[in-house]
């Protein structure tokens, strides 16, 4: 599995994501879900009544079934990558974990993307969008969305706070054809704000965008808060606010909030047909993949 920490120190992220890919398709062969294959990248089904004069024969003489070549002017999806950069994503402090994962998971969708000839930007943001680009699926603009998350893991976390709900909605009205919307968030915002957060995943779902969210956590610290016993002193990364105290102190109610907050984004988002995935950073890349592939597939 790719350690966070040799990530940032490698810092070739474009080498990752093809890297990354190419292991897990790879691997789909060996695995229960052999039925996404190589050629789901490349080629499509092919339909009963189509031209016969695109089918790839070889691909049929290795799996028995009909696909048909597809070329790069065919796009079938649309797809928005947004990545929270909000200061409580630079946790855990020593190889900053959930950007460094977001990051990373974010350029094998992407490469993943182009690759299946599919239209790709990516949208940054904190308290308000930070950077974002246009959607395309060319080669040269995929390097281009490189050298942004490249740019990103250079950062340094500083006070930015996460306005998710806004964020969202400014998404929605900037999107103007039907997409797939994939979110990279810890979602660690205000309980209050949860309403809000939810009227903009809904305003996506109303503008007729498919949603795919994954929420980004450190799950041995932050959801069951497992420390050593003795003295820590800990500080709200987004407002600066510290607390000195011993782990035994707070874990019963802490992990009793947080799974109950966890619990309601889960069921909140099912009602609305979003799709949530936690996604533990210490857990691979595959989850990830695998997880969008399934939702791609659900799509067509």
């Amino acid at each position: 599995m790719l350690n966070l920490s040799e990530i940032r120190e490698f810092g070739n992220i474009e080498l990752l994501a093809k890297q990354l890919v190419e292991g897990f398709i790879t691997g789909l062969h060996k695995s229960p879900y052999h039925g996404f294959s190589v050629e789901f990248a490349e080629h499509r089904l092919y339909n009963t009544g189509e031209s016969t004069r695109h089918i790839d024969w070889k691909v049929y003489a290795k799996t028995g079934r009909l696909y048909t070549k597809r070329y790069e002017e065919e796009t079938n999806l649309r797809c928005q990558l947004v990545v929270d950069n909000s200061s409580s994503m630079y946790y855990p402090q020593k190889n900053k974990g959930k950007i460094t994962f977001s990051v990373m998971a974010t350029a094998a969708l992407a490469h993943l993307l182009q690759k299946q000839r599919d239209a790709v930007g990516l949208c940054v943001f904190s308290e308000d969008i930070d950077q974002q680009t246009q959607v395309k699926s060319t080669a040269s603009h995929l390097h281009k969305l490189f050298l942004v998350l490249e740019n990103l893991l250079k950062e340094e976390s500083s006070s930015r706070q996460t306005s998710v709900a806004n964020v969202l909605h400014q998404v929605a009205e900037k999107i103007h054809k039907r997409s797939l919307v994939i979110i990279f968030s810890d979602m660690f915002e205000n309980q209050e704000e949860t309403d809000q957060i939810f009227g903009a995943l809904q305003h996506l779902k109303h503008n007729r965008h498919e949603v795919l969210l994954f929420h980004v956590i450190d799950h041995k610290t932050e959801l069951d808060f497992d420390f050593e016993e003795r003295p820590y002193e800990f500080i709200d990364m987004e407002r600066g606010e510290r607390l000195k105290l011993q782990p035994s102190q707070v874990k019963d109610a802490y992990q009793k909030y947080v799974a109950e907050y966890f619990r309601e984004l889960e069921i909140r988002c099912g009602q609305a047909k979003i799709d949530f995935v936690t996604a533990d950073i210490n857990q691979g890349f595959d989850q990830v993949l695998r997880n969008y592939l399934i939702k791609r597939v659900s799509m067509k």
